[in-house]
């Protein structure tokens, strides 16, 4: 692989999920191979991969990639949040580890036809899946103003997101479809990088916007707790998750996840006993996030924003608070 196609935390992953020979593992993003390369390694000679991709062209490339583990990895062209039915259907459960791996890949940015880097000449598709749900630019053309603030102020956290909304509107209505070479244009001419700011030298102008209008139309934060619920479920006790996400909004989902299925009772505020039927079904393995090193960013400039959580599945189940044993 080249330096595009690094992947991000891998010796963290491999340790956190702590599988050996004859793990069962889902790389639940599988992309270009990269963690699936080493997962299969580490759990060689006879431990098997699931990797599921919403993305057919990752894929191809993972096929590619891994061609020299044969019968031991399965890839399936399939959201993560179909994760537990997929994993049965292919005879995979229970799983000893599941990675996530969030975001947008370094391949999918190289591909100037699918619109996702802010230099490419063509329409800003974004999806992951080309043949399901409306591409970017279909949701510009159908958002109003307030709808597409919405979106940038939700899921790009953009204080900007007003200003920014009303100039693409703007753009649409003189001018039509745009390129994402356009579209960023549009976005650096209303809210550039102001001098000094945190931001400055370090981020494009536009990359907010289009980490908010990519989430949107992959439903990203909607299929994340989807992924995480069939996860937990996949997993055998004792088998582990890790996830990495490179987004606040994604890295707080994460968070409450394993937070939540860390307790026994999840109502506020606890009462004297337990009626919510809730059990612990999770540890979290790390205090906080892991995140990449100097080095690492140095290498992988995608590895600056990345942060790792790992839970592992109880062994056994607990009783809840104050509440009768099962």
């Amino acid at each position: 692989m080249g330096e595009g196609h690094l992947p991000v935390l891998v010796d963290e992953v491999v340790t956190s999920l702590a599988v050996g020979p004859g793990s069962s593992v889902a790389d639940c993003t599988v992309g270009g191979g990269g963690h699936a390369e080493r997962l299969l390694e580490a759990t060689s000679p006879d431990g098997r991969l699931l990797g599921l991709d919403a993305d057919r062209a990752a894929i191809a490339e993972a096929e590619r990639v891994l061609a020299r583990f044969g019968g031991r990895v399965t890839l399936v062209h399939a959201n993560f949040e179909s994760l537990y039915d997929v994993a049965s259907e292919a005879g995979a459960l229970p799983l000893d580890g599941v990675l996530f791996d969030l975001g947008l890949s370094s391949y999918q940015l190289a591909d100037a036809s699918r619109g996702f880097s802010f230099a490419a000449d063509a329409p800003p598709d974004m999806r992951f899946d080309e043949t399901a749900g409306v591409s970017v630019n279909e949701l510009i053309e159908r958002s109003t103003e307030r709808e597409l603030a919405g979106i940038l102020a939700t899921f790009g956290e953009e204080r900007r997101a007003g200003r920014i909304a009303k100039a693409i509107v703007a753009a649409r209505e003189a001018g039509g479809r745009m390129t994402s070479a356009e579209l960023a244009a549009v976005v650096a001419r209303v809210a550039p990088s102001r001098p000094g700011g945190a931001d400055a030298g370090r981020i494009h102008p536009a990359t907010r916007t289009f980490q908010a209008l990519r989430i949107a139309v992959n439903r990203e934060v909607e299929v994340l707790s989807s992924g995480l619920a069939g996860a937990l479920a996949a997993l055998a006790p004792g088998g582990r998750m890790a996830v990495i996400s490179y987004h606040s909004g994604e890295d707080r989902i994460v968070k409450r996840f394993i937070a939540r299925e860390s307790r026994d009772c999840i109502e506020d505020p606890l009462p004297p006993v337990c009626t919510c039927g809730h059990r612990a079904q999770l540890r979290a393995v790390t205090r906080g996030v892991i995140t990449a090193g100097t080095d690492e960013v140095r290498r992988n400039r995608r590895a600056r924003s990345a942060k790792l959580r790992v839970a592992e599945k109880l062994a056994f189940e607990r009783t809840a608070r104050g509440g009768p044993s099962t």
